[in-house]
């Protein structure tokens, strides 16, 4: 009975004109040309050009963010720093950068940080804070007094005085070997003995009348002449010989007497130099001690100095090799940060956030194959140039540098920057190497990033949340109205000054406020994204400049438009071109049950289209499941499989509440073969799944798009205009009939901004546009069938679309139950 029954439906539905759908269609649900596009009133604009208008001071549209960076600066306190976030293009760096400098005007300029040599533990120089251009001034009053040290040490050495005293000494240690040598001498001439030179040294021989003794002369004497001879040349030899152990001794108090002299000399010519700057820097106590140690280690090498001395004026070169000149590099004073030209406090932006970089780092140069280093090759880091101010901070940059974010933590935890290089700390080299003496550190750190980066470093180091705990959240639209939309122009004015480039007629500024809009994807928001609005304004001036115009015109941005579209939408054409060559089968015509058209979005760099795809969905008897195709294969995401899973919550709802469900469907994107994800074509899907499972037709001259969920609402959805534009272009390619059009969500009627020509074809009413807010709306305006709602006895209207499927399902019930007794009935036969 009921076969025939539905047999009875099926052929009604059959018969149905085509023309009936549009008779059926709710008038309400159709969209007018006003409802596609937002325009920019002329009148909201009173200026001619941008050239007339002021610069926009701060962002437009991020007082969140601006209020964050703010208390930010405020907070004095530890751990205040600032992370600013936000998409790419939001201009989070430009504003930072220009909020911290407007703030950095009013500060006080910090103080110079100079590294000097550590007299007693040359490894280990040691830092002195100077107030701002006074680190200069004693650079180079150190530098002076280098200069002068040589002179005044030459000239001391050369001066009559010094040379008097010098050679009084060796004449005093001359006189006194010749006085020994003397008394000696007088006492062997009685004895018939004397002192004489030979080629070995002296020696002691017998002479007689002034001459030596030979052999033959020797032997002529008597035994007893002999005897008395030997013993006196004996002991001439022994006090001779004592005379030569005390000329070492007389030698060594020679030299002191020397070095005392060389000493007392240097200190007496240093010492006025070193008084005068120590007298100067008298508030410096750290400076004093160094001028102390400086004129300590110049009396300790006098004789480099005075061997140097004795080579220049020889001729030839110092035995020391070069020592003074060392010597005198330990007296430089390294500069590491200079405010003298600084008017407030810096603003610094670290583009390569190295661990060297951020932290400073010791150079080394190589002499005669050997690395070697001192005070004067430490080199400062972003930390140390922004120190007193404040420093910015890529955040991606910052963390795909190696050891730079442990780094910067460290510096920040203990308020000091330490300079130890990677190899010294992660022990892979033995090179000696310093270890400056640690400086403090005062400086609001800024980083800037995406959203996920934040929230990801939020998660997983503990020790972001202490150091970081102010979040300046850029947003990426901003409200379109009345007050906002003068405040974009002026914006745009601002951004062509900046880039130096033509100013904008009125008429070009409404362009570029409604294209923002579009890039908002909102008619009542305008996007924030500077970076995509600057390029479109360096386009548009190149449009320009091609048409030798003063201005920038409306034309030109449209024309700017077009063309980054055009160098851009290879693919869209190509995906197009095999639709029409009938490669990809999507029908823009007709009737047919269980398909639709339902439409996707591709998203290639930052170009973005939308393409009509052909979703089929086929039911059979089963135990009421969805089967989803593109999942089995493994081609769907997780949020197309979810919204594949709603449907069978939306069928059982409505359809079982009373007897299970008996059938299984399936769905499938026909020719795709990409991975798919998304939400945005289930309300698709459930039409093809309902027209398959009741059999009825669908007009293939629309397509969908839209989310639902399991009570069968429409839901909002993204990309709406790339969608409708996608399948509009298919439809003009194959001659608009007036009857083809796009079904979206009611929740998207306020995101459409859509190209002109699309408008102008809703229009004359060459392309139809709906709002739906339900599955039932949907499948009326698809169908041309009224949806049907339960009457008091719980029944769907005959011919309705919910009865030819409340009727479908039971006769698959029937079937399966009927199928089961057979099945059981064989079984008790066998």
């Amino acid at each position: 009975m009921f076969s025939a029954f539905y047999a009875k439906i099926q052929f009604k539905i059959i018969i149905i004109p085509e023309e009936r759908g549009a008779y059926l269609v709710k008038e309400q649900l159709q969209l007018t040309a006003e409802d596609l596009y937002q325009v920019t009133e002329l009148d909201q604009l009173e200026f001619e050009t941008t050239a007339e208008l002021e610069e926009l001071p701060g962002a437009v549209g991020q007082a969140r963010a601006v209020a964050a960076l703010q208390f930010g600066i405020g907070m004095r306190q530890r751990g205040y720093n600032i992370f600013a976030l936000g998409p790419a293009g939001t201009g989070k760096h430009s504003f930072i950068q220009q909020f911290f400098a407007q703030q950095a005007t009013a500060a006080l300029t910090p103080p110079d940080w100079c590294y000097l040599n550590n007299f007693d533990h040359p490894h280990q120089p040691y830092a002195i804070k100077l107030p701002a251009g006074k680190g200069k001034e004693f650079r180079d009053d150190m530098k002076e007094l280098i200069e002068n040290l040589h002179t005044a040490l030459s000239a001391a050495f050369e001066s009559e005085e010094y040379q008097t005293c010098r050679q009084t000494i060796i004449e005093e240690f001359q006189e006194r070997q010749a006085t020994a040598f003397k008394a000696l001498q007088a006492e062997a001439e009685p004895k018939d003995v004397a002192i004489i030179r030979t080629p070995s040294g002296l020696a002691v021989a017998p002479v007689r009348e002034e001459e030596v003794l030979s052999t033959e002369e020797i032997d002529a004497l008597s035994e007893e002449e002999q005897a008395e001879l030997k013993a006196a040349i004996s002991k001439i030899q022994d006090k001779l010989q004592k005379i030569l152990q005390q000329i070492p001794a007389w030698q060594r108090e020679l030299r002191k007497k020397g070095t005392r002299l060389n000493q007392d000399t240097a200190d007496f010519a240093v010492g006025g130099l070193l008084a005068e700057l120590a007298e100067k820097y008298a508030e410096f106590s750290r400076i004093t001690a160094h001028l102390q140690a400086i004129r300590e280690d110049v009396v300790e090498h006098t004789d480099v100095f005075l061997s140097s001395d004795e080579s220049d004026h020889d001729g030839a070169q110092s035995p020391a090799g070069g020592e003074p000149r060392a010597l005198l590099q330990n007296y430089q004073v390294n500069l590491l940060i200079d405010h003298s030209a600084s008017q407030g406090a810096p603003v610094i932006y670290e583009d390569n956030p190295t661990y060297q970089n951020l932290i400073g780092r010791v150079e080394h140069e190589a002499r005669l194959g050997t690395l070697f280093t001192d005070f004067r090759l430490i080199k400062p880091g972003a930390l140390h140039r922004a120190n007193g101010g404040y420093l910015i901070i890529d955040a991606r940059k910052l963390l795909m540098q190696p050891y730079a974010w442990d780094g910067l933590k460290r510096a920040l935890q203990s308020n000091q920057i330490h300079i130890e290089s990677l190899g010294q700390k992660l022990s892979l080299i033995s090179t000696i190497s310093l270890e400056p003496e640690a400086i403090p550190l005062q400086v609001k750190v800024a980083l800037f990033g995406e959203r996920q980066l934040y929230y990801l470093l939020w998660e997983l180091d503990p020790e972001f949340a202490e150091l970081f705990k102010v979040e300046a959240d850029f947003e990426e639209q901003m409200e379109r109205n009345h007050e906002n939309q003068p405040l974009y122009a002026r914006l745009i004015a601002t951004l062509a000054r900046k880039e130096q480039l033509r100013p904008l007629t009125r008429t070009a500024v409404v362009r570029v406020i409604e294209e923002s809009a579009r890039l908002a994807g909102d008619k009542e928001k305008l996007s924030t994204q500077m970076c995509t609005v600057i390029d479109l304004l360096r386009e548009a001036d190149y449009w320009a400049d091609r048409q030798a115009c003063e201005v920038v015109t409306a034309a030109d941005v449209q024309q700017a438009i077009v063309s980054r579209i055009r160098r851009a939408n290879r693919i869209q054409e190509r995906i197009r071109e095999g639709i029409l060559r009938e490669t990809y089968l999507i029908a823009t015509s007709g009737q047919a049950v269980g398909q639709l058209n339902g439409l996707s979005v591709m998203q290639l760099g930052d170009y973005a289209f939308g393409t009509p795809c052909c979703i089929m969905a086929t039911v059979y008897l089963g135990e009421g499941k969805v089967l989803d195709i593109e999942r089995e294969v493994e081609l769907g995401g997780p949020l197309h499989s979810k919204g594949v899973l709603i449907l069978t919550g939306f069928l059982g709802r409505r359809y079982a509440q009373e007897a299970p469900l008996a059938f299984t469907a399936s769905l499938v994107f026909e020719q795709s073969y990409n991975e798919i994800d998304g939400d945005s074509a289930s309300s698709a899907e459930l039409y093809a799944l309902l027209s398959a499972i009741g059999n009825i037709p669908l007009n293939q001259a629309l397509a969908v798009t839209g989310s639902v969920n399991q009570h069968g609402q429409v839901q909002a959805i993204g990309g709406v205009n790339e969608k409708i534009e996608g399948f509009f272009d298919l439809c003009q390619a194959r001659g608009l009939t007036g009857k083809q059009g796009v079904l979206i969500p009611a929740a998207n009627v306020k995101q459409l901004m859509l190209r002109q020509d699309v408008v102008a074809a809703v229009a004359a009413r060459e392309f139809q546009l709906y709002r739906i807010n339900t599955v039932d709306e949907g499948m009326e305006i698809l169908s041309g069938l009224p949806a049907g709602e339960l009457d008091a006895t719980g029944n769907y209207p005959e011919g309705s679309i919910n009865y030819c499927v409340q009727q479908a399902l039971i006769d698959l019930a029937e079937k399966r139950e009927e199928f089961g007794h057979r099945d059981g009935e064989k079984q008790t036969d066998e």
